[in-house]
This record gives structure tokens, C-alpha cells and sequence, in this order.
């Protein structure tokens, strides 16, 4: 359980789609925030706070340029999952390289069945 969980998105579409199915779920504690992740996030209310886990799900191109911001924001673990595992790989390498967190765990997720499509997923701790 989650004392409080905030989405962040670079669509704002989808940022309307995710608050309305916080509603129909009944999710308390939520909130969603329109961003471009690339720019300085230094200004965004949301990101003043720490956090104590960060969920990353990237466009094919990676995370790359967003790197500094995110381990601005202080987080214990990230989960970054990828549809494009050369970007993941970069990424987690930038994760553990330049910014000290650990390399926990990494799999791949059947998100897209009876397709040749896959997920991948790496779980990191900060030390």
C-alpha cells in the first residue's frame, strides 16, 4: 500500500483517461500530472517532494536525457520497464554507472500474448 502514488505523463490525453479510471476504481490518494520528463522538472510542484519509488515506463527512445531529473527526485528503487531492450540497457547501465543504484532484478513481461512483442523489466535500488 501506497501512502500516496503520483502519475506523471508527457500526453495529456492519457492523463484525463488515468484520473477518470482513478474515479471509477475508487483510488484515493492519486494524482496525475501532465509533463515533458525531458525538461527541467525543477518547476513542477510534484517533483519538489522526494520519492520513495519511481515507475518508469518510456517511449522506445529510452530515458536517457530524463536520468538526472529522476534520481533528483531521490528514490529508494526504480522500476523502469521498456518495450525496446537496447534502451533498457543503456538506461540501467546509466542507473548503476553514473548515478549508484544496484541492479536487483530483470525479466520480461507477456504484455502483448500471442505476439512476438515482449516487455522488459529491471528492478534497481539506490547503493
Amino acid at each position: 500500500r501506497a501512502r500516496e502514488v503520483v502519475g506523471v505523463e508527457g500526453d495529456a490525453s492519457l492523463v484525463e483517461w488515468a484520473r477518470l479510471n482513478a474515479v471509477r476504481n475508487r483510488m484515493k490518494h492519486v494524482t496525475f500530472h501532465s509533463a515533458d520528463l525531458a525538461g527541467d522538472l525543477a518547476g513542477q510542484p510534484w517533483a519538489q517532494g522526494g520519492y520513495d519509488q519511481v515507475l518508469l515506463d518510456p517511449p522506445r527512445s529510452g530515458a536517457l536525457e530524463m536520468m538526472p531529473h529522476i534520481t533528483a527526485l531521490g528514490a529508494q528503487r526504480v522500476v523502469y520497464v521498456s518495450c525496446h531492450p537496447a534502451t533498457l540497457a543503456r538506461d540501467v547501465g546509466e542507473l548503476v554507472h553514473r548515478f549508484g543504484y544496484r541492479l536487483e532484478s530483470v525479466g520480461v513481461l507477456d504484455m502483448f500474448p500471442h505476439t512476438a512483442h515482449v516487455e522488459s523489466m529491471a528492478a534497481l535500488v539506490r547503493g
